[in-house]
């Protein structure tokens, strides 16, 4: 038996909440690709923090992962689709783009919209055909516009980070887009409830401001 072989039989092993996080934390260590589909497994059991363990251990595997979890997700288990959906925002490839777009408007947890916004800020965007990139560009800006609307202000402020990762993104390419990021970010500035939200605008605005003008 190998090593990832004995690591993954000590996950399907585990009789225990502690044993089987142990056991999660040691698979994902090992950062090896054999260990995709026990890790994906593992986003369906009731036990979030062996799910969070699996959720960090296929973002540090990256873009292998995509595939896989895109053909295993468990359209029935709101838990493991949910986690899904944090794996996706982690590894920002752009073959899970719709469902982020759907999860940012649409989920009713606002810890799984505040991921799926925060994913659409770092998605790979030279990983998409030109004309492609800018039809999915757009419309990751207009998800993000009314994600910072949203009614909890964690959601805005992930909504704000996105925008900010988005606009430094196109800052040379797209600035009409741009300048509707910079508008959208001023409001928020002066006008959202939360002062925590307020302040990060206020920083992000600065940042783009500083990019455009460099």
């Amino acid at each position: 038996m190998t090593e990832t072989q004995a690591l993954i039989e000590a996950v399907n092993r585990a009789d225990s909440a502690e044993g089987l996080l142990e056991a999660v934390e040691n698979l994902a260590v090992a950062r090896t690709e054999a260990a995709i589909p026990t890790l994906v497994e593992v986003l369906g059991y009731n036990n979030p923090g062996a799910a969070v363990a699996a959720v960090d251990g296929l973002i540090d595997l990256g873009e292998p992962v995509v595939p896989y979890l895109l053909e295993n997700l468990d359209g029935y288990n709101y838990g493991a689709r949910a986690w899904a959906i944090r794996v996706f925002a982690g590894i920002g490839d752009p073959r899970a783009f719709d469902l982020l777009i759907e999860a940012a408007v649409s989920d009713f947890s606002q810890s799984v919209r505040r991921a799926a916004v925060r994913g659409l800020g770092i998605i790979r965007w030279l990983n998409l055909p030109p004309q492609e990139r800018l039809l999915a560009q757009e419309k990751a800006l207009t998800t993000l516009l009314l994600a910072s609307h949203d009614g909890e202000w964690v959601v805005r402020y992930a909504a704000v980070m996105g925008l900010q990762s988005l606009g430094s993104t196109i800052a040379q390419t797209r600035w009409d887009l741009v300048e509707q990021i910079t508008a959208r970010l001023t409001q928020i500035k002066e006008t959202d409830s939360e002062i925590a939200v307020r302040a990060r605008a206020q920083l992000s605005w600065q940042q783009l401001k500083g990019r455009s003008q460099a």
